[in-house]
């Protein structure tokens, strides 16, 4: 059986545990702290981050994008997360999970700049990465519009990665305006929350035992 290093708040973690779900994919969930020293991660991943896909050889798949592309290509049989018979339309669904893999890197930086003491934090950093999260918001809602899902009307990538950074927003940014700015795009997030995949991957925060900041 395949097993999965997950973070519980991590939007990247939740995206592959959402496919993998989706696509009927048996896994085993292994939860770690990916910025403890006592995690596994380097094991697996020279790059030390999470998620990673353990095979039943023991070789590691990493990066959640990677991964992704690899559940796609390996499990032909199953459940498909891009269109077969669409290319733009699966250039598309790639065009939105980058700018939804964009808004969870700036929204990272920014959750661990916060983490830093008073007088040390950088204000044009945080500036700076709250636009890109802005920007790649307002694009989100401009692209779902009043639809159900991005492509063809049918559940898939652009959707996971979309609904994945939205409910990583709602767990580490409370605060954020985004709901009342982008009503349609709030009512898109609801509805996938209702899907089992997401109603089983519901992120959560986790204490960080090690200094990092």
């Amino acid at each position: 059986m395949l097993r999965l290093i997950s973070a519980t708040p991590s939007p990247y973690a939740r995206k592959v545990r959402i496919a993998l779900t989706e696509k009927r994919i048996p896994f085993e969930l292994l939860t770690e702290v990916p910025w403890d020293s006592t995690t596994q991660t380097p094991q697996y991943n020279p790059l030390e981050k999470l998620p990673v896909l353990i095979l039943d050889n023991g070789k590691s798949v990493y990066e959640s994008h990677y991964i992704l592309e690899f559940i796609e290509a390996k499990y032909t049989d199953v459940m498909q997360l891009l269109p077969r018979n669409d290319v733009d339309g699966a250039l598309f669904a790639k065009q939105v999970e980058v700018v939804a893999d964009g808004i969870c890197d700036a929204l990272v930086l920014l959750f661990f700049e916060q983490q830093r003491e008073d007088g040390k934090r950088s204000e044009e950093w945080m500036a700076r990465q709250r636009r890109k999260v802005d920007g790649g918001l307002k694009a989100l809602a401009a692209w779902i519009g009043d639809k159900k899902f991005f492509v063809n009307d049918t559940f898939g990538l652009a959707d996971i990665a979309a609904g994945s950074v939205l409910g990583y927003l709602k767990v580490r940014f409370p605060e954020h305006s985004w709901r009342e700015t982008y009503p349609h795009l709030a009512r898109y997030s609801e509805d996938l929350e209702e899907r089992q995949s997401f109603k089983d991957t519901v992120p959560r925060p986790q204490t960080i035992s090690d200094k990092i900041v």
